[in-house]
């Protein structure tokens, strides 16, 4: 449930089952992308579908498994359409026949805690209509109108749509630029790229792509080198770099010929200064310093790829934080918008990757919890500080409000 674009806001539809979710997805799309069926239970997983909302652009619907599924497997089912609502910009919740009970004030509660803006849908008002007493119910416990409608007869399509464009938050669609308020026009930026395992064979990573796009964005000129000819390239280039921007786990090289007047940075910390989180990882870096022996440390990534014995997440940052550390420290690695395996508690501390594929509510809603109780650090946060550059490197954007 992840993406690379942070401007496209993402909706998840809830309610329970054979309430016309997918039904509504049809309506507001205009075409049959989702699998509609009277049979109960039809959506079994989180499924996404893409759509145009005038004054807004392009949005993600998600289709949710129905919140009053039962069993084993139901109970699984809805594990997955909770786990949702912390990755969403806004949410439709679904009723039918004036049902509003314990399930959906669940997840009501839910929307609050991660601060969703929602919207109540009575569907299916061709066989029942929205009643007087559960509109005002709703009203009195919520302060919410209820938006009745029917998938069957759309006729109050625009409504529904006019009602989603007034609360989906602006910042979930309005793209903020990288580097912007950091370089100006014509400005030469280098980027630093290794080739390691992990790089994809004859492409370049998110990370990289997204910052040169940025830069082009902002009429700069980027360079971009490996390791080894960075060097070079810096004692014969003129105008110097305004900005360097070096893969995080080049530091250790990297710093030791970029002279200390100018600026350095890792494509992990740019895209972590985006973040809601950046002001806290700058906070719960220096934890990585007090880590004790039988200490366990969580490794958050947000994208799911193949493994090999050059995965930053898996091998380096733990090998590197033994080594620093001098201690026995334990790690549990978690990919995507999986579920911890233990109590937050257990954790002294969370390390978080870029998050180059996943929304700025996605990550807000993967560290907000864990971020209440434990420090959190970013990938190339935790690098700089074991590399001794952890001041110099998140320097560019501390002035960022």
């Amino acid at each position: 449930m992840n993406k690379g674009r942070e401007s496209k806001p993402h909706i998840g539809i809830f309610g329970r089952r054979n309430s016309g979710k997918s039904s509504i997805i049809n309506a507001l799309t205009g075409q049959e992308v989702a699998i509609v069926s009277p049979h109960e239970g039809t959506t079994t997983d989180p499924v996404r579908k893409s759509l145009e909302i005038r004054g807004v652009g392009p949005s993600v619907l998600i289709d949710t498994a129905g919140i009053d599924d039962v069993g084993d497997l139901g109970e699984k089912r809805v594990k997955k359409s909770l786990q949702v609502v912390a990755t969403i910009d806004a949410a439709l919740l679904i009723i039918t026949h004036n049902t509003f009970g314990e399930p959906e004030e669940q997840m009501v509660s839910l929307f609050q805690k991660y601060r969703i803006p929602y919207l109540i849908v009575h569907n299916k008002t061709d066989q029942e209509p929205l009643s007087i007493a559960c509109s005002k119910k709703i009203k009195s416990k919520y302060g919410i109108e209820i938006i009745p409608f029917s998938a069957i007869n759309p006729i109050n399509t625009e409504a529904l749509i006019f009602s989603l464009q007034r609360i989906i938050p602006e910042t979930a669609y309005q793209r903020r630029s990288l580097l912007g308020d950091i370089v100006n026009p014509d400005n030469v930026v280098l980027l630093i790229a290794p080739q390691d395992t992990e790089a994809p064979e004859g492409r370049l990573i998110l990370p990289q792509i997204q910052v040169i796009r940025d830069l082009l964005d902002n009429d700069c000129v980027a360079v971009i080198v490996k390791v080894g000819e960075a060097e070079k390239f810096l004692k014969i280039v003129s105008p110097k770099p305004a900005l360097i921007i070096t893969d995080s786990q080049a530091f250790s090289q990297v710093k030791n010929f970029v002279p200390e007047n100018m600026p350095l940075t890792g494509f992990s910390i740019v895209l972590a200064s985006q973040h809601h989180n950046f002001r806290d990882y700058i906070k719960g870096t220096p934890k990585i310093a007090e880590l004790q022996d039988g200490d366990r440390v969580l490794i958050l990534e947000s994208c799911t790829h193949q493994i090999t014995c050059e995965d930053i997440g898996r091998h380096k940052i733990p090998n590197w934080i033994r080594e620093f550390t001098g201690k026995n420290i334990e790690f549990d690695i978690i990919s995507g918008m999986d579920q911890l395996p233990r109590s937050i508690h257990e954790y002294a501390m969370a390390i978080q990757c870029g998050g180059c594929v996943f929304t700025k509510k996605q990550l807000a809603g993967r560290v907000q919890d864990i971020n209440v109780d434990i420090p959190v650090s970013n990938y190339g946060m935790a690098i700089a500080f074991m590399q001794g550059i952890f001041e110099r490197a998140i320097r560019p954007f501390c002035k960022r409000k």
